[in-house]
């Protein structure tokens, strides 16, 4: 049984390694232009279309798997963004406990009867999306792979009908030249042989040419019926096919924009619960900071705003300044100490570096002659350039006057904190301040 096996199995392979070798004769009969080529333009279109629809549908299948492999991360994304509001978020603020909520996923909702937090939302969502979308289109494509098979099958198929066509003229054009041959006169050797003789030569000949012209035939019809039969499935199935497509996309899209509103839409609805609480979050901050600017209103101690210092740049030319801001008042100056009346002095008459002697009435220690007068600290002030003084409320500063007056701000002063001149003698760490952040002494 096994030797029989062995027999019928290395027969159907040299039957079919025969196929082969005639199909590429064939081809290559048909590309020289010796044997012509069965066509059919309506199948072939169909053909076109169908390897279009294959590459459209696998695409959009392609498309559609990255979309739901996003939905998957984007629902990852939400629930890490959730948790890490939950942890930055302080207990004192409004609504700590909705936000801890939303990060446990336990806002619930009632939706079609049921009760759903938004974990269970974006789970419902990716999986009516595989049902209604993605296996869908998977049961689509799933028939292409069938149909083109059978579509090469069919153009092997054609090629042997040609072949057989082929053969089967040419068997039908020996005969006719064989009848021709035997209407000829005999040839010598045949005359020579008994007359009996030549009926069956003759005869046989006959046999021969009917024998070969009959199985050409009998194979030509074979091969038709087989091609036909594949073919004509074909020519049906195509077109449908081809048609199909259209309820397809329409199906597709139809089902992934509805879900995508319905999802939205249920999210939305959620998520405004989280956009109220960060609203009354906010509320509440602002509230605070009216009560804070209230309270320090009412204390007499709210911090101004600094001036708008300009002195980026080359100086601007300006006006001089008034005599309240170069000149000491023609009033008599004070020694807090010795109660002495200093005798009236106009700086602006005398040369620099030569100011009068002025003492600081808190400590009695002799103070720089080129400062104009003293000033405290009324608020705290954080220096926001190289060039400020860094103040607290309390500072004592000694006012100086700017080298170059066309570099000074409106609202701004130069100076020395007292601190620094009474411990180090010296005025080299000096900057600008806002004049109304301090009072004059």
């Amino acid at each position: 049984m096994a030797e029989v096996g062995k027999g019928v199995n290395a027969g159907k392979l040299a039957s079919n390694v025969q196929k082969r070798i005639t199909r590429a004769q064939e081809k290559v009969m048909q590309k020289l232009g010796k044997a012509d080529e069965t066509k059919d333009t309506a199948f072939e279109e169909g053909v076109v279309n169908f390897n279009k629809q294959l590459a459209d549908g696998t695409k959009l299948q392609k498309d559609l798997k990255a979309y739901m492999v996003a939905v998957k991360t984007m629902h990852e994304c939400s629930k890490r963004l959730h948790d890490c509001l939950a942890e930055m978020y302080d207990p004192e603020w409004f609504g700590k406990e909705e936000v801890d909520s939303i990060a446990e996923e336990m806002i619930e909702k009632e939706m079609d009867n049921n009760l759903e937090d938004t974990d269970l939302l974006w789970q419902n969502f990716h999986e009516k999306l595989t049902e209604n979308a993605l296996i869908s289109m998977d049961t689509y494509l799933a028939q292409f792979p069938d149909i083109k098979t059978r579509i090469a099958k069919r153009d092997r198929k054609l090629v042997d009908f040609d072949s057989a066509r082929h053969h089967f003229a040419s068997i039908q054009k020996g005969k006719k030249k064989d009848e021709a041959k035997i209407a000829k006169p005999l040839t010598l050797v045949e005359k020579a042989a008994p007359g009996w003789a030549q009926g069956i030569i003759t005869a046989h000949q006959f046999a021969q040419t009917n024998l070969s012209r009959n199985q050409a035939e009998e194979e030509l019809g074979k091969a038709q019926k087989v091609f036909e039969e594949i073919n004509y499935e074909l020519q049906e199935e195509l077109p449908t096919l081809w048609n199909s497509r259209v309820g397809v996309y329409v199906n597709t899209f139809q089902s992934v924009a509805g879900l995508e509103e319905k999802f939205h839409r249920d999210m939305g609805k959620l998520n405004q619960n989280l956009s109220d609480v960060m609203t009354k979050l906010d509320e509440q901050r602002l509230a605070n900071e009216e009560a804070a600017n209230h309270s320090l209103s009412e204390s007499g101690s709210e911090a101004p705003k600094s001036p708008q210092k300009s002195r980026e740049g080359p100086p601007v030319s300006r006006p001089p300044r008034p005599a309240s801001s170069q000149e000491v008042k023609e009033d008599n100056i004070i020694n807090l100490f010795e109660d002495a009346v200093v005798p009236d002095i106009n700086i602006s008459t005398q040369p620099q570096n030569e100011t009068p002697t002025v003492t600081n009435g808190s400590s009695g220690a002799e103070l720089p002659p080129s400062i104009l007068y003293k000033v405290k600290a009324m608020h705290d002030y954080g220096a926001t350039d190289s060039d400020e003084l860094d103040l607290k409320a309390g500072d004592i500063v000694l006012v100086l006057p700017f080298p170059n007056p066309d570099e000074q701000d409106d609202g701004w002063l130069l100076g020395v904190k007292e601190s620094h001149w009474l411990q180090n003698k010296n005025l080299l760490v000096k900057g600008v301040f806002p004049e109304n952040f301090t009072q004059k002494l």
